[in-house]
């Protein structure tokens, strides 16, 4: 009579990622420098990893800070990323780079982004895209991803709304698809919720479109930049992003230059 083992938490988890990555066992041992029946024995929970291979596996399952945390964790090991909070004195210097940073693209928007896309940071033109937006969507803490999509929003200036707003989604998809998280679900079935059909014709390429957004002075066309803090060992800077926008024509800017010197002009008055 033989008793099967009970795969352990890490056994569990160490699966669920691989299969989640799409990757073979003799791939994810080659990626870890291992043997696969190494790997296969820590999947069936008859093998315990020590700390340093589940930091490799981790590695080379590209699993974010968090996810790494909670994987040594399910091994029986403490967490060895810290979670700061950025109001620290520790991540100070953090602060003034991002500030920096932010005021460097003037004249053109950007913002500093948390997790299900909570505003940390914005600079002076990012009033370019809150021109017109319900008050209570700029009530702290603001969501620019509900601001960019909600009907009382962004949206109701975005020229191609249908065709940028499943952009939007789309890329959340992805990023859902790839770590699986029932509170990202929620938020992006929420943000489906406010898009109208989509109905792309015969010469369409895909979602990857400039934002194309109505302005006083003229249509905007604009595309964006995403940068990460790749080296990051805090798993608070991890997770930051900085979505910068760009002009994607000489008129756009021209208006985003014409509407910085108005609005440099009036804080001088």
């Amino acid at each position: 009579m033989t008793t099967a083992l009970e795969p352990s938490p890490f056994a569990t988890q160490l699966r669920h990622w691989r299969t989640q990555r799409r990757v073979s066992q003799l791939d994810l041992a080659i990626r870890a420098d291992t043997s696969q029946r190494y790997l296969s024995f820590l999947e069936q929970g008859r093998s315990r990893p020590g700390r340093t291979m589940v930091v490799r596996l981790a590695e080379s399952l590209e699993l974010s800070l968090r996810e790494r945390n909670g994987l040594l964790l399910a091994a029986g090991f403490a967490p060895v990323f810290p979670e700061s909070d950025m109001d620290t004195a520790e991540l100070g210097p953090v602060r003034d780079a991002l500030v920096r940073i932010l005021d460097g693209h003037l004249p053109y928007p950007a913002v500093v982004v948390r997790p299900y896309g909570i505003l940390l940071a914005a600079n002076a033109a990012f009033d370019v895209l809150t021109e017109g937006v319900a008050p209570e969507l700029l009530a702290p803490p603001v969501n620019v991803l509900r601001l960019a999509l909600h009907p009382e929003g962004l949206a109701r200036r975005v020229v191609n709304l249908p065709e940028w707003g499943r952009h939007v989604t789309e890329s959340m998809r992805g990023k859902a698809m790839r770590s699986p998280d029932p509170q990202l679900d929620d938020f992006i079935a929420e943000l489906e919720g406010y898009l109208p059909e989509s109905n792309p014709g015969p010469d369409h390429l895909g979602f990857a479109v400039p934002l194309r957004l109505r302005s006083e002075d003229g249509e905007l066309r604009l595309i964006t930049t995403i940068t990460s803090f790749a080296t990051a060992v805090d798993i608070t800077l991890s997770e930051l992003h900085l979505e910068a926008f760009l002009p994607a024509d000489e008129q756009t800017a021209d208006i985003l230059r014409r509407h910085a010197e108005r609005r440099n002009h009036s804080d001088t008055d």
